[in-house]
This record gives structure tokens, C-alpha cells and sequence, in this order.
């Protein structure tokens, strides 16, 4: 999914190199779906700079503003939007917290979590009660564990998902002036609960005071870690859920012992990735796939749809087709080559540290809840606003038989 709006003018095309649409607000961009070239954007940070990553895609009204000011909200250069020489030290502070061995040593007390919610979402089931699994599952799941990798703010999971959301909406939605007011203030709360704490708080925050970054950097880095570090992961869980009742064979296969939970995983960052587009701007005149590309130019890479690309997925291999026909890249076929080429975290400098993270969750996840989903039946499926880069699924209901 991208901009509704800009579906029917680039789908026209199935695989164009790159394509120039309007966005809501008439602000030209340029939009690339080809897996080599977004690669190429990602992997080349001289040419096309991550500044913008952050920037709102509806520009915000004076009030809207103001509102923001009385919070002393601001986003420096940190993590997603930093092309300086801050980057590498910040990044590997945030690294050595979500370092793959700190990851796996949290798989057993997770697994014992997930175990106990799917026994209580199986009895509601088994009594006749439909159950959300967004709700009963996935929704706090990944704050949760990230809470015991990281310090982070003494706030009620509550108040953190609905920030975590709000900016998400604020900062990549399109809306009105009204919406954005509300959220101008909902975001501007919670970033003061994040200033505060950069200042006194320890774990990363401490460490990044320690190295001598000042209190708009230790904010900002947290700010993107709340976002990044949890609510895409929760969203994922989701949307992949969601598309294993739709996939009776693997989770026949998974079972059965035929079907790896790792190759489930990838296929599902391929299929159902949380975020499907991300930006950069070109620093100097270039080219791309053909185009001219002049400097200050918006480039919007189509990650979803990357990863669809018939040049990277092989299609004669994996679990008989469900529901494509012959050869289509949109067959959920875990194991086939090509899989794991996906750009669900992104390439280069900026690739997404909480890989392993996610990747750990979404493996006890998929393993222990298998069971459960075998037979359900759809009650409501998870609904997505609209949204140039983030799905943010919400309530998913499923029932027996």
C-alpha cells in the first residue's frame, strides 16, 4: 500500500524504473520500485541524503507549530535522519543495546508470554468467544520486551502506543488542520516525558550523555527507538497473522515440521513489511534508472513494492501457490530463493538495527501460535489507515471454524 491517491497513476505501469506523481499537496516526488535502484538509493548516502526521512509529509499550520514549541519538541539529527558525523557514534550506542546476543538471551522469557496469552486466547476461542490478537497479542509485545533490552521511560504501555501511533500519523498522514492539531498535542505530552528523562535517565539514555551528546540528541534517539524499536514490530506481528489464516498450507508445513518458522518470518517481511516506503533526498544532480534526478529532489522508495520485483523472487520454488497463479511474486512461499533479499530494514548505514529484534519476536510469535490460527475464521480483518509509510493494522478478530 502507498497514497491511495497515487495507486491507480503508478500501477498503470506494473514496473516502471521510477515514476514522477503529486502527492496530496502537489509537491512533486519521485517515486522508485525497482529492488536495484531503491537499493542503490539506500546503500549511497553521498548521492541521496536521509535529512528528510523525518520531515512531515503534510506540512504543519502555524498552530500546529506553536503547539509543538510550548512541548520544546524537536527532532535533530539522530538515527533515520542523520547524514553527519554523529550517526555512526549514536548508531552503535543503539546497537550495542539490541546487540543479537542481548536479543536471543530475552527468546525463553518471551516464549513463556506468548504461551500464556495464546492459552487464554485458545479458551476464549474454545468457549465460543471471538478473540482481537491485536489486542490479546501483539499490540504491547514488542514495548514490552524492549522495555527489558533498553531503560526506558517510567510511563503506562497506554500512553507510549498511543504517542508511538500519533507520531507515526502526524509526521507521514495525510490530514487536516484540525487532526493535526490533536496530534501536535499528543506528540508534544509524551516528548516531554522523553526530555525528562533524557536528562536523568539511564541505560542508552545514559550512555549517550556519557558520550557527550546533549539532551535534543539523547530525546531524539529515543524518540525514533519508541517508533521504530516496538510499534513497527507490533504491526508486523499483525499483518502477518493476518496472512497466515490465509495459508493453510504453511501453516500446515509448520505443523508438520515441513515449513521453517525462520522462512515464514522472512517471506512475511516480503509479503506484509509494517513500513512500505522511505525517503531521501538527492544532495546533487544525478540520475537514477534513467531519470534525471536534480538535486533537492524527494525520492520515495516503494520498499512493498521492491520486494515484489519479479527480478529478485524466484518463483519455480517453494509451497504449492494458494492463491496467485503460476510464478507470481505475490505467493506467500516460504523457503523460495530470493526471500531474504527483502528491504523490510532497509540497506546501507541506515539498515535497521532492531532486525534481530524483530526477527526473534515474530519467530516465537509465528512457532506458538500456529495452532491457534489453524481453522480460524476471520471476523475482522486488520484495517489500515491511509498512509505514505507505515501500515499501523489495527484490531484483528478471529473465531473457531
Amino acid at each position: 500500500m502507498l497514497f491511495r491517491s497515487w495507486e491507480p497513476a503508478l500501477l498503470d505501469d506494473p514496473w516502471p524504473a521510477v515514476a514522477t506523481v503529486a502527492d496530496h499537496v502537489g509537491v512533486p516526488h519521485l517515486v522508485v520500485t525497482r529492488h536495484a535502484l531503491v537499493r542503490q538509493v539506500l546503500t549511497d548516502a553521498v548521492t541521496f541524503r536521509p535529512e528528510n526521512a523525518l520531515d512531515a509529509v503534510t506540512p504543519m499550520p502555524v498552530a500546529a507549530l506553536r503547539i509543538l514549541a510550548r512541548h520544546r519538541f524537536r527532532l535533530p539529527p539522530t538515527l533515520a535522519n542523520n547524514g553527519g558525523a554523529s550517526h555512526p557514534q549514536i548508531r552503535a550506542a543503539v546497537a550495542a543495546a539490541l546487540h543479537p546476543s542481548r536479543v536471543q538471551a530475552q527468546r525463553p522469557w518471551l516464549t513463556g508470554l506468548v504461551r500464556e496469552r495464546v492459552a487464554a486466547l485458545t479458551a476464549e476461542l474454545d468457549a465460543g468467544v471471538p478473540v482481537d490478537l491485536y489486542a490479546g497479542l501483539a499490540a504491547d509485545l514488542p514495548l514490552l520486551v524492549l522495555a527489558r533490552l533498553v531503560e526506558l521511560p517510567d510511563a503506562p504501555v497506554s500512553a507510549v502506543k498511543d504517542f508511538a501511533r500519533a507520531a507515526l500519523e502526524l509526521f507521514w498522514a495525510p490530514l487536516d488542520a484540525e487532526r493535526q492539531l490533536v496530534l501536535a498535542a499528543e506528540v508534544g505530552r509524551f516528548h516531554e516525558v522523553l526530555r525528562e528523562f533524557a536528562a536523568t535517565g539511564g541505560g542508552l539514555a545514559a550512555d549517550l550523555r556519557a558520550a557527550g551528546h546533549g539532551p535534543d540528541t539523547v530525546v531524539g534517539a529515543l524518540f525514533f527507538l519508541l517508533v521504530a524499536g516496538q510499534e513497527t514490530t507490533s504491526q508486523f506481528l499483525t499483518l502477518l497473522l493476518h496472512r497466515l489464516t490465509r495459508e493453510p498450507g504453511v501453516l500446515a508445513g509448520l505443523r508438520d515440521g515441513s515449513v521453517a518458522v525462520a522462512d515464514v518470518v522472512e517471506e512475511g517481511l516480503r509479503l506484509e513489511p509494517p513500513i512500505v516506503t522511505w525517503r531521501r533526498v538527492a544532495a546533487v544532480d544525478t540520475t537514477l534508472g534513467g531519470t534525471a534526478v536534480p538535486a533537492g529532489t524527494s525520492v520515495v522508495l516503494w520498499l512493498a513494492r521492491a520486494d515484489r520485483d519479479p527480478a529478485i523472487v524466484d518463483t519455480s520454488t517453494g509451497l504449492v501457490p494458494q492463491e496467485a497463479g503460476p510464478g507470481s511474486p505475490e505467493e506467500f512461499r516460504p523457503g523460495r530463493r530470493g526471500s531474504r533479499r527483502h528491504l523490510a530494514f532497509g540497506a546501507g548505514p541506515h539498515r535497521c538495527l532492531g532486525d534481530q529484534l524483530a526477527r526473534m519476536e515474530a519467530a516465537v510469535v509465528v512457532a506458538e501460535t500456529a495452532p491457534l490460527l489453524t481453522g480460524a475464521t476471520v471476523v475482522r480483518p486488520p484495517w489500515c489507515p491511509d498512509n505514505l509509510t507505515f501500515r499501523m493494522p489495527d484490531a484483528f478478530v478471529i473465531r473457531r471454524g
